[in-house]
C-alpha cells in the first residue's frame, strides 16, 4: 500500500484559510545543538537563521534540546542570563522527551523528530538543515519520511552540513573500532539529503577517505557519491559584531575583567586537549613574554580542572570561565595576540577553527595557531603557524609576537586577516548555501 493521497499545498492552506488558519509563506527549520552550546556551530545556526529573516523566509525555527539535557550531557554551556536574544521571527523549541523511564535511550530523538512531523505536516514551504549528522540528520529524515509515507509532506527541501564531530568523533571511531554498520547508517542518512555539504575543504576530504574505507570494507558505493556530490560551505560569521569596534567599549570590558589592552595572551575556546590549551600554559610558563603579558584562558570544558592545575601557583594566569558572546570581540581585539595551538587527537580534529576567522575579524595582536585540520582555510597567509604539539616552538613564537615583531608585520598581519575572513560573512555564506539555483523542493505528485 502506497502513501496516502494529500491535497496540493495550494488547496490545503485554501481550506485553512476559510477556517481563519493562516501559516508562513516559506520556513526554514534548522536542527542543531543550539545556545546556549558553547561551540561554534550554534553560532552558525544562529546566524544563519537571523540572514534567512531577510531572504525571505518568515518563519525560522531552531529545533534542539532542552537546556537540563545538554547540561547533563556535560557540554559547557554559556551563562543563561546573558544569551543574545535572537529577532522576531526566530522561534527556539526544545520538545521534552517522548516516554518514560522504560525508554532509555531515543527519548529526546522523538520529540525532536515528531515536533519537525507536525511542522512538516503544516502547508508551508519548508527548508530543513541539518547540522552535526548524528543524530540531527537522521531527525530530518525520519521525519520527512513519516509525513510521505502519511500523505502530509507536500513542500521540503533538504541540506546536511557535516561539521568537525560527525567526522572526527563519529566516522572515525566507526572505522578504528571496525563499526562498519554504523558507518553505513551515517553515510546512507547523509547522502539520503537532497543536498550535502561540509564545513571545509578539509572535512570534506575526510569525509570522502572514510567513505573509501567503508567501500574497501563492504563494497559499497559512498567514496563515489561523495565525490561528485558533496560541497563546501563555510561557517557563517557575524562580521559586523566584529568590525569597527568602538575603542571605549574595548577598554570599559577589558577593565571589567582587569585586563589592559595588549597586556594580555589570550586563549578564548572550549577548554579540551585537542584545543592545545595544555601546551600553552606550558609554553608560557617558560617564556620570556610572561614578564610582559598575561596569559587569559577564556572558556570551560572537560579539561578546565586540569588546566587550573597546570598553571597552579601563577598568579599571571587568569580563568575566565563566564565570558558571553557580547564579551567576545572586544577580548579578542585588546589581547596582544591570540593562540590557538590546536592539534589532533583520537576525538577530535579542528575541522575548520571559527574563532580564528572571527579573530581575525576583530583585528588587533596577530594570530598563532597550527596547521592542524582546516585551520589554514580559516586563517589563510594571516597567521603564526607553529608546528602541532611543540612546545619550544609555541614559546619561541609568544617571545616573537610579545618582544619582536614590528608594528609594521602587526598591522600587515592584522589587514590581511581582515580580507581574509570576510569572504565568512554570513550574508555571503548563506546566499552561496540557499543559492535560487538549488535543485527543486520536493514535492508530492500531487503538485505537479
Amino acid at each position: 500500500m502506497g502513501p496516502i493521497s494529500a491535497p496540493p499545498i495550494a488547496v490545503r492552506r485554501a481550506r485553512a484559510a476559510s477556517d481563519g488558519l493562516t501559516y508562513p509563506e516559506r520556513r526554514l527549520v534548522i536542527v542543531v545543538r543550539a545556545d546556549p552550546v558553547i561551540c561554534g556551530h550554534s553560532g552558525e545556526a544562529r546566524n544563519l537563521a537571523e540572514v534567512a529573516l531577510t531572504r525571505g523566509f518568515d518563519d525560522v525555527r531552531l529545533l534542539t534540546w532542552p537546556i537540563a539535557t545538554l547540561a547533563a550531557a556535560g557540554l559547557p554551556l554559556k551563562p543563561l542570563d546573558r544569551l543574545q536574544p535572537y529577532s522576531d521571527g526566530i522561534t527556539v523549541e526544545r520538545p521534552d522527551a517522548v516516554g518514560d523511564y522504560r525508554v532509555p535511550d531515543g527519548r529526546h530523538l522523538a520529540g525532536l523528530t515528531g515536533r519537525l512531523v507536525e511542522l512538516l505536516a503544516e502547508p508551508v514551504p519548508t527548508t530543513c538543515l541539518s547540522m552535526y549528522l548524528a543524530p540531527h540528520a537522521n531527525v530530518i529524515m525520519d521525519a520527512v519520511t513519516a509525513t510521505h509515507a502519511a500523505g502530509l509532506l507536500t513542500d521540503v527541501h533538504t541540506i546536511a552540513k557535516a561539521v568537525g564531530s560527525d567526522v572526527t568523533n563519529v566516522i572515525r571511531s566507526c572505522l578504528r573500532e571496525r563499526r562498519f554498520g554504523a558507518a553505513i547508517a551515517l553515510l546512507t542518512t547523509y547522502l539520503a539529503n537532497d543536498e550535502v555539504v561540509a564545513v571545509s575543504e578539509y572535512t570534506r576530504d575526510e569525509i570522502v577517505l572514510a567513505a573509501e574505507a567503508v567501500d574497501e570494507h563492504c563494497g559499497t558505493l559512498f567514496a563515489q557519491q561523495c565525490r561528485a556530490r558533496v560541497t563546501v560551505s563555510y561557517p557563517p560569521i557575524d562580521t559586523s559584531a566584529y568590525l569597527d569596534l568602538d575603542p571605549r567599549a574595548v577598554d570599559a570590558t577589558l577593565a571589567r575583567r582587569g585586563l589592559d589592552r595588549d597586556g594580555y595572551v589570550l586563549f578564548l575556546s572550549r577548554v579540551t586537549k585537542a584545543k592545545g590549551v595544555h601546551d600553552l600554559v606550558a609554553a608560557y610558563a617558560t617564556s620570556r613574554a610572561r614578564d610582559r603579558v598575561k596569559l587569559v584562558i577564556a572558556g570551560t570544558g572537560p579539561a578546565l580542572a586540569e588546566v587550573r592545575a597546570l598553571a597552579a601557583g601563577d598568579d599571571r594566569v587568569v580563568f575566565l570561565t563566564d565570558v558571553d558572546d557580547d564579551e567576545k570581540p572586544p577580548l579578542m581585539r585588546g589581547c596582544m595576540t591570540y593562540a590557538l595551538p590546536t592539534k589532533e587527537e583520537p576525538d577530535f580534529v579542528e575541522t575548520f577553527g571559527i574563532a580564528l576567522a572571527e579573530k581575525l575579524l576583530a583585528g588587533g595582536g596577530p594570530v598563532i595557531t597550527t596547521l592542524t585540520g582546516g585551520t589554514g582555510e580559516a586563517v589563510g597567509d594571516a597567521a603564526v603557524i607553529v608546528p602541532a604539539d611543540d612546545i619550544p616552538a609555541l614559546t619561541a613564537a609568544l617571545d616573537r609576537v610579545v618582544l619582536e615583531m614590528s608594528e609594521h608585520e602587526r598591522r600587515s598581519l592584522e589587514r590581511r586577516g581582515r580580507e581574509h575572513a570576510l569572504a565568512f560573512d554570513r550574508f555571503r555564506v548563506f546566499d552561496d548555501l540557499f543559492r535560487p539555483e538549488a535543485p527543486p523542493l520536493r514535492r508530492a505528485l500531487h503538485d505537479d
